[in-house]
């Protein structure tokens, strides 16, 4: 059994204009399947063929570690995004509000989290050690291992924003936070309690 490319959860133009569909064809049919195709030429006719996605991210090394990482994380980047305006949930909201004071400190943090983290990465809200967090982590790391259970992720890899915003990634940081951040997605993984599993 090989790992799947995840087909997006909505159309290529469904994020317009704050993130193009010729940014998403690219990102999703170019970076992701290439992680995919990397990662399944790695894995074939070895102990891993077969295995979950993230039974293999969490005990490979190296090139197969990049590539099973990379492609956990744009699985999951992309439920992070919707093309519709999303709440979190009560329970959520309520934990947001007792762990950073408000929902606009919370949206603060995270920007500066995105913003500021250096070179290729992600930024990340996570629950860890019982309570949530803002992290970051740099190339193909990932918050599945970082924390108890992530909740969304914010792709900072300059491909990501380049072609709609050059190197311009607070103006794509703010688009993403203000109009197609996935609430309802952190919501159910926040209450489910448990980390995503990507789609086999």
């Amino acid at each position: 059994m090989t790992i799947p490319l995840m087909p997006l959860p909505y159309a290529h133009d469904a994020l317009e204009p704050h993130i193009s569909s010729t940014t998403l064809e690219v990102h999703h049919g170019a970076h992701h399947k290439t992680y995919v195709d990397k990662l399944n030429a790695a894995i074939e006719g070895t102990e891993d063929a077969g295995k979950p996605l993230e039974e293999i991210v969490r005990t490979s090394s190296g090139p197969k570690f990049n590539n099973s990482a990379q492609t956990w994380n744009h699985g999951f980047y992309w439920h992070s995004l919707s093309p519709e305006k999303t709440q979190p949930s009560e329970s959520l909201l309520t934990a947001i509000n007792n762990e950073f004071g408000s929902m606009d400190a919370l949206l603060e943090a995270l920007t500066n989290e995105a913003v500021n983290h250096f070179s290729n990465g992600w930024a990340w809200l996570v629950v860890k050690g019982g309570k949530l967090s803002v992290i970051s982590t740099h190339d193909a790391n990932t918050g599945l291992l970082e924390s108890d259970n992530p909740l969304l992720t914010i792709d900072v890899w300059e491909h990501a924003y380049y072609v709609d915003q050059k190197n311009k990634r607070p103006a794509y940081v703010k688009a993403v936070l203000e109009n197609i951040i996935n609430w309802k997605f952190a919501s159910d993984n926040f209450d489910r309690g448990t980390p995503w599993v990507y789609p086999s």
